[in-house]
């Protein structure tokens, strides 16, 4: 697969991936997060314009997978990695995560961190498997502990939760 900057005209594909990707979610036991909505499309506009919003796509140049990112205190925080199902386990998060990091130390930026949740095998313990850590909430920055209170006024703190950190 091919990692680009996505197209303006993508971006209600890459809301059916996010729809596609939660659905299994579904299945732990965590409904909500299989139904809830994906970003709204001035929300992926802004990522676009930005030039942190990714799309690996297929032979057919067609979005399978993205990425959202953004600056936070030094690091590159990834706000969404979104793999359509037909396109799991063949190393595309992965590679998304690599361009992410690649774009990262362009830009002089020390980590990328995240937040997910620690019991789902394709959240925290995947993400562990590829270099990135637990911070302990001592060690949060300003903006990741912003960004965690934003996750919790969300709900997701009603499953367990940790922010994740990959030195570059």
């Amino acid at each position: 697969m091919r990692i680009r900057l996505a197209t303006r005209a993508e971006l209600p594909a890459l809301q059916d991936i996010e729809r596609a990707a939660g659905a299994p979610f579904r299945g732990l036991g965590m409904p909500e997060i299989a139904d809830d909505e994906p970003p709204a499309l001035d929300v992926l506009e802004r990522y676009r314009r930005a030039g942190r919003c990714w799309v690996a796509v297929d032979e057919s140049d067609l979005p399978a997978a993205y990425l959202l990112a953004e600056p936070v205190d030094g690091a590159l925080h990834i706000e969404q990695v979104s793999v359509h199902p037909r396109a799991a386990r063949r190393g595309v998060g992965r590679a998304l995560l690599a361009h992410a990091a690649d774009h990262a130390r362009e830009e002089g930026l020390t980590a990328l961190t995240l937040t997910t949740f620690t019991d789902v095998p394709w959240n925290a313990p995947y993400y562990a498997r590829l270099g990135f850590r637990p911070l302990p909430e001592a060690d949060l920055t300003p903006g990741l502990r912003e960004i965690r209170g934003a996750e919790a006024a969300h709900g997701l703190n009603r499953w367990p939760r940790v922010c994740m950190r990959a030195p570059l």
